[in-house]
């Protein structure tokens, strides 16, 4: 299945160490089909953090070729995206082109950020440039998770 990525943006009222009541809207990144699907995914996927009431702002697609995940460091709290660079000939004129990719890393901070990004591209077998690395405001990241039956489960209604 490929992957479709939406930014959605929560609305809500925050308690700040302070103990003073802000209101933040915080971006999350969903992986789903469609916009509906998405609204209906943060929802899902936020409400049991919520103690009051809140609201999805703004959806908008997010266009990632990869994510570069680190799960379980807890110290990598933070996503950058950053924008690759692929340099590929082109057969018929024989020209170098340029074209650009964005993907998403997971880190503690940019030098973190470049060091799991080349880490997460040691596979890759076209070369590539890093124009760019810069921290965003996401959250949290929710995958599109499929449910599966355990065996039995799903039996015929009649035997053939």
């Amino acid at each position: 299945m490929n992957n479709e990525w939406f930014e959605c943006k929560v609305k809500y009222e925050k308690t700040m160490e302070n103990g003073l009541v802000k209101k933040v809207t915080e971006p999350y990144l969903v992986d789903a089909l469609n916009f509906t699907e998405a609204e209906a995914r943060i929802i899902e996927e936020i409400t049991p953090f919520m103690t009051g009431a809140f609201e999805v702002s703004d959806i908008k697609r997010a266009h990632y070729a990869e994510l570069f995940e680190a799960p379980g460091d807890d110290s990598a709290d933070k996503f950058f995206r950053a924008k690759l660079l692929f340099i590929t000939l082109d057969e018929k004129s024989g020209k170098e082109k340029k074209t650009s990719q964005n993907v998403l890393v997971q880190a503690a901070d940019l030098r973190d950020s470049i060091k799991r990004l080349d880490e997460g591209m040691k596979g890759s077998m076209m070369d590539y440039t890093i124009a760019s690395v810069t921290e965003t405001a996401i959250m949290d990241i929710f995958h599109y998770v499929v449910h599966h039956k355990k065996a039995g489960e799903d039996k015929p209604e009649y035997e053939a």
